[in-house]
C-alpha cells in the first residue's frame, strides 16, 4: 500500500483584482506562502505542478522567481478542476516514492474578463471591438445564448426542479443569500458583502434562475500547496506535524459513455463517482464530513451539488438546504468561505483555494467563521470538458508527533 501523504503547508491571495501583478507575481505569493506555512523552502521541494488555465504553461516562469532546482515541472491546464488537478499531480508523484516533498500551484487573472475573450472594451465603455487572432472570426457559440456556463448551470438547475419538484426561483435565490452571509467572515474572499433575498432576486437577471449574485465571481488570485509524504513528515518538527492535514482520498474522473443528450452538459455522474470512490478510499461516508468546499459555479450547481455528494438522498437536495443544514450552523456546512459566489473564482486557483478552507478548519484557524471541532472536510471542484476532483483531508496528527 503506498504511503499517507499530507499537507504540510498552504495558502491563498485575496481574491479580487490585483492589476499590479501578473499571473507568476500572484502564483509567486502563494507558492512562497506556502512553502513558509510548511516550514520547508524551494531547495526541500521534489516536483512542480503549475494550474494555469488562460494564460498557458507558467510553471518554468514560476521556477524563475522562486528558484530553479532542476527538478521536474509538469504544467497543467483542466478547465475549472486545474487547481485540483495540480495537487492531485504531486499527490500521485508522492505516493509512486518518486517524490517526498511536493508543491502544487494554481493561478489565474481573471478580474474583469467577461464573457467577450477575443475582444477589448472602447473608452467610452459602450462597444467591444474585435482584437487578436481569432477576435474578428471566433464563433459565438459558448459566448452568447445557450452554450455559455450560465445558461448551461440555468438549465441543469431547472432540469432538477422539473425532475423532483420544488426548485423555485426563490430557493435558488436563498442558496446565494447563504454563502453570502458566509463571506462576511472571510477575509480573502473577493466580495465580502452580506446580501439580502431581495436583493439578490431583484439584480440583474444573467440566465434564470441565476442572477448576477447567483454566479461565481470572475476576478484575480493564487492558491499553492504543500504537500509531503508520511514518512517525510515524521522527520520534521512536531509543530510541522502538528499542523499537517492527511489527504485521505484524491480522486479525479471524467465523464463515463453513455447514451444520453449531447446538448446538455451532465456536471452529474463524474461527480458522483468521484465522491463515491472518495468515500471508500477514506474509509468514511458522508455523514463524518463536518464541512464541505464545493463547486457553486452558480447557486443552482451548488443545489445538485448536494445530491451528487451524497449529503442527502435522491431527490432529497431542497429538503436538505431548507433543513438549514449547510449553513454554518447546520449539520453539514457548505462554502463557509462564501463560495465561488462570494469568494471568487480565479479558475485555476479554485481547486487548491477549495483544499484551502479546508484545511484552515480542520487546524483550528479559521477565527470567527471557524467550524468547532471540525475533523474531516471534503473539497469539490468540477470543469467541464470534462473533470471531477474530489479530496477528502483529516485532521490527524502524525503517529511520531
Amino acid at each position: 500500500m503506498a504511503e499517507a501523504v499530507w499537507i504540510l503547508g498552504i495558502h491563498m491571495t485575496k481574491f479580487g483584482k490585483h492589476p499590479d501583478k501578473d499571473s507568476v507575481d500572484l502564483a509567486s505569493d502563494a507558492a512562497l506562502a506556502a512553502l513558509a506555512d510548511g516550514g520547508v523552502a524551494m531547495r526541500d521541494i521534489d516536483v512542480i505542478a503549475a494550474g494555469n488555465v488562460m494564460g498557458g504553461g507558467i510553471g518554468q516562469f514560476l521556477q524563475k522567481q522562486i528558484g530553479q532546482t532542476g527538478i521536474p515541472v509538469y504544467n497543467v491546464s483542466n478547465a475549472c478542476a486545474t487547481g485540483a488537478t495540480a495537487l492531485r499531480v504531486v499527490v500521485m508523484s508522492i505516493k509512486s516514492g518518486e517524490s517526498d516533498l511536493g508543491l502544487a500551484v494554481g493561478v489565474e487573472k481573471l478580474a474583469g474578463a467577461g464573457l467577450l475573450a477575443g475582444s477589448s472594451r472602447d473608452a467610452d465603455g459602450d462597444r467591444w471591438t474585435p482584437q487578436g487572432r481569432f477576435g474578428a472570426v471566433a464563433p459565438l457559440d459558448g459566448r452568447v445564448g445557450t452554450e455559455t456556463m450560465p445558461a448551461v448551470f440555468a438549465q441543469i438547475g431547472q432540469e432538477y426542479g422539473h425532475k423532483y419538484g420544488e426548485a423555485s426561483f426563490e430557493l435558488f435565490a436563498r442558496i446565494s443569500e447563504k454563502n453570502h452571509a458566509h463571506s462576511t467572515l472571510n477575509p480573502l474572499a473577493a466580495y465580502q458583502k452580506k446580501m439580502t433575498l431581495e436583493e439578490i432576486m431583484n439584480d440583474v437577471m444573467i440566465a434564470y434562475p441565476n442572477t448576477r449574485p447567483m454566479c461565481s465571481a470572475n476576478c484575480d488570485g493564487a492558491a499553492a500547496a504543500v504537500v509531503v509524504s508520511d514518512s517525510k513528515l515524521k522527520t520534521l518538527s512536531v509543530d510541522q506535524r502538528r499542523r499537517a492535514v492527511k489527504i485521505t482520498a484524491s480522486i479525479m474522473t471524467t465523464d463515463p459513455w453513455q447514451e444520453a443528450c449531447q446538448v446538455l452538459p451532465d456536471v452529474n455522474t463524474l461527480t458522483r463517482n468521484a465522491a463515491q470512490q472518495a468515500y471508500e478510499q477514506a474509509g468514511i461516508g458522508p455523514d463524518d464530513l463536518d464541512l464541505v468546499e464545493l463547486h457553486d459555479c452558480f447557486a443552482t450547481a451548488e443545489l445538485v451539488h448536494y445530491e451528487n455528494l451524497m449529503l442527502c438522498e435522491a431527490g432529497g437536495a431542497v429538503d436538505f438546504f431548507n433543513s438549514g443544514a449547510p449553513w454554518r450552523s447546520g449539520r453539514t456546512p457548505v462554502n463557509v468561505s462564501g463560495g465561488l459566489q462570494s469568494k471568487g473564482h480565479p479558475i485555476a486557483a479554485t481547486g487548491i483555494a477549495n483544499v484551502w478552507e479546508i484545511c484552515t478548519h480542520l487546524r483550528s484557524e479559521a477565527g470567527p467563521r471557524q467550524i468547532p471541532a471540525a475533523r474531516v472536510g471534503l473539497a469539490h471542484v468540477i470543469g467541464l470538458g470534462s473533470a471531477c476532483g474530489v479530496h477528502i483531508l483529516e485532521r490527524a496528527v502524525s503517529a511520531s508527533a
